[in-house]
């Protein structure tokens, strides 16, 4: 009964050095934002924002961060947005990015890019993923066990500069494949079954937060046909959730895939983001009711980050024409 005692004693001593070691980390991952590489900068980046100044959380893999640009959303309407897309992000850290940035932020909108739904690592990997997301959300020292090295070592991240998770891509690899990618069918692509359950939390966190959902397919034929078209679409009617494809409107985009694209079709570059968020503007200021903020107090950031973001854009813009 003793060496009972004394096992409960140790595994709830050492869950509370893990909560006041996590609690630490958290508070300097958060200061170092700018200083965090690979797939943890997302939740350190959006938890270092002020809290409850962002009205839109863009999420999802990299189709995400690489179509909506939250400085030129901000220069056109004045709404605040902030990218929080993962390279090939999985559902579970979908769901769990989500999770963090709700911590400190009341979006009136979350925008989740689809593609993320229908990625499918395998049965084991799917296991293990809803494992090490939840631990690495309660105790994020899992998450940032490598920052200790960086503060020792006093090594900075020295990369370019990202705006609201937004990186300037100017990069232009044409797209050559055909302009007739989505040709319609009937037929569906099956969504993974673990997805729906994911979708379910996500759908939840936003009802409980006061956030509406919205589904958003961005431009990519390298991603996107038909079928999936398809799969989103049943899906957004069953569960009663806004979708807009912007694969079957490229056209009223004005997406020229010789000059929008990146990487041959995968994911658009700067110019290409621009002309989504343009339109994805439009429509968000004629179907939701969200607050310009140019001029208020506490903006002040913003607008500076404007400048900066212009400056760095013009500055591309004249070496690609040299």
């Amino acid at each position: 009964m003793k060496a009972k005692k004394r096992i409960i004693l140790f595994v709830l001593i050492f869950v509370m050095l893990l909560g006041v070691l996590s609690f630490g980390i958290q508070k300097v991952a958060v200061s170092m934002k700018d200083g965090i590489i690979g797939r943890s900068r997302s939740f350190a980046s959006v938890g270092a924002e002020p809290e409850n100044t962002i009205d839109i959380l863009v999420i999802g893999d990299s189709e995400s961060y690489t179509s909506m640009s939250p400085m030129d959303l901000w220069n056109q309407t004045g709404i605040t947005s902030f990218d929080c897309g993962q390279p090939g992000q999985r559902i579970q850290e979908t769901c769990f990015l989500l999770k963090e940035a709700f911590k400190t932020q009341s979006p009136k909108l979350v925008i989740l890019e689809t593609n993320a739904m229908f990625r499918d690592p395998g049965f084991l990997t799917n296991v293990s993923m809803s494992i090490i997301e939840p631990v690495r959300y309660y105790f994020p020292i899992f998450r940032y066990h490598n920052l200790w090295k960086q503060i020792i070592d006093g090594k900075k991240y020295t990369g370019r500069t990202v705006f609201k998770g937004f990186e300037i891509r100017d990069k232009v690899v044409p797209y050559e494949g055909s302009d007739h990618y989505m040709k319609e069918t009937k037929d569906v692509q099956q969504i993974p079954e673990f997805v729906y359950y994911y979708m379910e939390d996500i759908k939840k966190m936003c009802r409980e937060n006061g956030a509406d959902l919205l589904l958003m397919s961005a431009p990519s034929p390298h991603n996107y046909n038909y079928k999936k078209h398809n799969a989103i679409e049943a899906y957004a009617k069953e569960n009663a959730l806004p979708y807009i494809d912007l694969n079957m409107k490229t056209k009223e985009i004005g997406i020229d895939w010789k000059k929008d694209s990146y990487d041959k079709g995968d994911h658009l570059n700067l110019h290409g983001a621009q002309k989504v968020t343009a339109y994805m503007g439009k429509y968000l200021k004629e179907n939701y009711t969200l607050p310009d903020h140019r001029g208020e107090e506490g903006y002040q950031e913003w607008q500076n980050l404007a400048v900066q973001f212009q400056a760095e854009v013009e500055k591309r813009n004249v070496k690609a024409k040299k």
